[in-house]
């Protein structure tokens, strides 16, 4: 996948099939706008074009919430963009300026302007363009107008519900990954660095991988209790992940850690990816740790039956 941080160092190409959006969770949904551009640029000999902005608009527009957060982070969704088959990322500076575009004026300008699209896949959801106005009828209208053909992609659905981003950073917020993976499409995971804890866990048999997030965007879960599989140095491992605050012993900040199976490797500052499959249990206070341990042994038991296979 090529990446231009400026729209005006793609050279063109004869057949554009183009998409907009900022695809947070790059969900199944996206994922269906993604092959359907794959199929029609491999049948006219073109190129897939995905048109995304940084910063995040809501970081711009919305810049009080404290409570922004997204499922993937910028690495990320790269590195699932070139997976998922796209040719061409386009990353667009956005600024209160910018914001002010008509979303005629982006189309007119950016689309057919700067892209010359043949064709421009979205998804059956999709508004852009100041306070969002644009729409599938009015794309469809300057298509017509300005000589390019509009597909829109219908709604995936998951248990009778129409997959979004904002359906899937809810049921994270629940602690639901189970159901947000199954709109994934592919398992929520955390990455970050090994740094050194309290050590309390290798006490009482089961030492944990504390991680640090660097991105402070990056939406965690819930707290609880999860069955894991962790990538380290490209080994996958199974593993018992717990978010939250480890009340039993004290503490109250909010930290995320793993304890991997059959593992006993030194690999603090190292960066590994936590997948989580499914949440066991809430977080909660016991009574000594040895009640700790005694629940832990028995998590380690049922992550275990979850992950067979």
């Amino acid at each position: 996948m090529k990446i231009f941080q400026n729209i005006d160092d793609f050279k063109g190409s004869e057949y554009a099939v183009a998409t907009v959006g900022t695809f947070d969770g790059l969900h199944i949904g996206h994922q269906e706008i993604i092959r359907r551009m794959t199929a029609i640029a491999q049948e006219n000999g073109g190129e897939t074009i995905l048109v995304t902005f940084d910063p995040h608009p809501r970081l711009v527009l919305d810049p009080d919430n404290k409570d922004l957060r997204f499922i993937l982070t910028q690495k990320r969704k790269f590195e699932l963009l070139d997976k998922f088959g796209i040719g061409n990322l386009i990353i667009i500076p956005f600024n209160l300026e910018f914001s002010r575009t008509s979303s005629e004026d982006f189309i007119k300008e950016y689309l057919v302007g700067k892209l010359s699209t043949k064709i421009l896949i979205v998804g059956y959801d999709h508004h852009f363009g100041k306070d969002r106005e644009g729409n599938y009828e009015q794309l469809f209208k300057l298509g017509r107008e300005l000589g390019f053909d509009v597909a829109e992609i219908p709604a995936q659905y998951i248990k009778g519900v129409a997959v979004s981003s904002t359906k899937i950073r809810n049921a994270l917020n629940e602690g639901n990954v189970k159901l947000a993976n199954l709109m994934l499409g592919y398992d929520y995971s955390i990455t970050g660095k090994v740094v050194m804890g309290n050590k309390i866990g290798r006490k009482i048999g089961f030492p944990t991988a504390n991680i640090e997030v660097e991105d402070k965007y990056k939406l965690i879960a819930a707290g609880g209790v999860y069955a894991c599989k962790v990538d380290c140095d490209g080994a996958i491992y199974k593993g018992m992940g717990n978010i939250g605050t480890r009340p039993t012993i004290g503490k109250h900040d909010f930290t995320t850690e793993v304890h991997i199976f059959d593992f006993d490797g030194d690999i603090y500052e190292k960066e590994i990816t936590i997948y989580f499959i499914d949440r066991i249990r809430n977080e909660q206070k016991f009574e000594g740790l040895q009640k700790l341990r005694e629940q832990l042994e028995r998590d380690r038991e049922m992550v275990k039956e979850l992950l067979k296979g």
